[in-house]
């Protein structure tokens, strides 16, 4: 017992740090390992073809074993969406709440596992032994429901992770975040804090999910002669609630398009989050036989997302919903960093249609999920950590978390703003930097995860860029002979019809190179002649156009 209590923790964040999304923590204490949460991330603009983005998981691939399982806060995207991949290496037991579960239960099903997963439902208030740690779930506001801060108990201490939180003192499900707990846990001495950062920049408090039902029904009570179209995050159950409930008051009819929409809403009121009254839920193929303003559309695309329902309404690309200067499109929701353009593509593709579009820069239709500064204040006050590290966010997120903390009073050198795959150790002695893991981004791009790397996304970029030019050509490497061409192809360079004399001075140059590298050397080399003539074409042509295609030589022997 001795020996344990002597022990270390070593926190290691795997994703969620510098970066919006794919939140990921390990913690350690000895030889035993928690995961928390397991999430994935969207591609930046530059992640050409680019599906998803998951963490590098490498490192827990070679830890398995010491695995006591993972530890879910909630249900959404950026916290569960991994699983599916980290159980096709690993098989540990999970643990989530009913709704978290429900949802990877529907998201595992498009997979093919060859095990089972161990998916294991626990409540707040659950406490779970993991090796020499315990796992407690405590109660949280989010923007989804079923949310969870975790208090994580450990022979030398107790360290909280709160998850995505915010303090609503008027929640749609009637439970206000457990603040009671947090501060029996702070009076009891919590050693470490990791809390969201995502709007430490925001002064003040997130308001209420119920502002939104109050914007709602002024929406539908203005506009009783349109049909109504609302976009919103799928897993916020509590806003489509409000919207349906608002529906109803109205006697509308509400159908509901979209393939996550559809799969959350079942989950939820399969599970019981969600009620719908008799008669006002209908398929999204029943809605011609009602006028338009008897009819309340809930839709996913809320951030714009090319192929989404929303977007394909936008450009008419929708097989059930024609959109007409008689609809009002309300975009309940805020823009996620960094997909800005493409919501504000879909605002102007609607508005040239002359649909009316209502957004939160205009009513207030959309509340946040996340803390601001007065709940992140709320949340150090009740737990006093003697150590602090800011997560899920990006630098400056973390860095507005870190201002925060210095004001309530917590040490300068307690403080640790971490990178992933850095690691923190925490002992009797102190807390201190202790090397890193392998940690990073890995992509997946359709069925392949892992194979698209920064070489492809280099030559994606350089195809994307410059375009390609082919040299093909036949030899015969014994008698050292050009038996054809060379021909010349052109893609994403010059438009070979306008470029006709410059696509004959690239064959000349190739040829000359081929015949010129056939006669010069003893021994027949094929890669030596690829490279020649890769590198004169490319020289020539960057003289004549200022631009460097790939140059890509295809030589075949006879």
């Amino acid at each position: 017992m001795q020996k344990k209590a002597n022990g270390k923790i070593r926190i290691i964040p795997l994703g969620g740090l510098n970066e919006v999304g794919k939140n990921m923590t390990v913690i350690e204490y000895e030889d035993d390992m928690i995961i928390v949460d397991c999430g994935l991330g969207f591609p930046d603009e530059d992640m050409l073809g680019v599906d998803l983005v998951i963490p590098d998981m490498s490192y827990l691939e070679k830890n398995k074993d010491r695995i006591k399982g993972v530890f879910l806060t909630h249900g959404h995207e950026d916290h569960i969406g991994a699983i599916p991949y980290l159980l096709r290496v690993i098989n540990p037991p999970i643990y989530g709440t009913k709704l978290t579960l429900g949802i990877i239960k529907n998201k595992l099903e498009e997979f093919k596992l060859e095990n089972k997963p161990n998916l294991c439902h626990v409540t707040a208030g659950s406490i779970i032994k993991a090796g020499a740690m315990t796992v407690e779930f405590i109660h949280v506001n989010h923007s989804i429901a079923d949310a969870c801060a975790l208090a994580i108990g450990t022979p030398i201490g107790t360290i909280v992770h709160t998850g995505d939180f915010k303090l609503d003192v008027t929640p749609i499900d009637g439970e206000m975040m457990n603040i009671t707990r947090l501060g029996e846990l702070g009076k009891k001495g919590v050693l470490m804090l990791l809390c969201e950062s995502t709007n430490a920049e925001r002064a003040g408090y997130t308001p209420s999910e119920k502002e939104v039902g109050k914007s709602l029904e002024y929406i539908f009570s203005t506009n009783r002669d349109k049909r109504i179209v609302i976009a919103t995050f799928s897993s916020n159950v509590h806003r489509v609630q409000q919207i349906i409930n608002v529906s109803a008051s109205h006697g509308r009819k509400v159908a509901i398009t979209g393939r996550s929409m559809l799969n959350i809403v079942g989950a939820a009121t399969e599970l019981g989050y969600m009620t719908v009254p008799d008669g006002v839920l209908i398929d999204i193929s029943e809605i011609k036989r009602y006028k338009p303003e008897e009819l309340t559309l809930i839709t996913t695309g809320s951030q714009g997302e090319p192929m989404s329902a929303l977007y394909r309404m936008a450009f008419s690309d929708h097989d059930k919903v024609k959109l007409c200067t008689s609809d009002l499109v309300v975009l309940s929701s805020s823009a996620i960093p960094g997909n800005e353009k493409l919501v504000g593509r879909i605002i102007n593709e609607l508005t040239k249609k002359g649909v009316s579009v209502l957004h939160d820069a205009v009513v207030a239709v959309h509340v946040s999920g996340h803390a601001c500064r007065e709940e992140i204040k709320l949340m150090q006050a009740l737990t006093k950590p003697k150590y602090f590290m800011p997560i899920h966010g990006e630098f400056r997120h973390m860095n507005a978390n870190r201002e925060i903390a210095l004001t309530m009073g917590i040490n300068p050198n307690h403080i640790f703003i971490s990178e992933i795959g850095k690691v923190l150790e925490i002992d009797r002695k102190g807390a201190r930097w202790a090397g890193s893991v392998p940690a990073g981004n890995v992509l997946v791009d359709g069925l392949g995860v892992g194979d698209v790397g920064n070489i492809v996304l280099r030559d994606r970029r350089h195809l994307a860029q410059d375009g390609l030019i082919v040299v093909v050509a036949t030899v015969d490497a014994e008698d050292r002979l050009l038996l054809s061409g060379p021909d010349i192809v052109s893609r994403g360079f010059v438009y070979v019809r306008e470029s006709e004399a410059l696509m004959e001075e690239v064959k000349a140059l190739a040829m000359d190179s081929i015949i010129n590298c056939l006669d010069s050397y003893d021994v027949y080399d094929r890669m030596q002649l690829k490279t020649r003539v890769k590198d004169e074409v490319s020289k020539f042509l960057y003289s004549k156009t200022k631009r460097k295609p790939m140059v890509l030589p295809v030589i075949m022997n006879v």
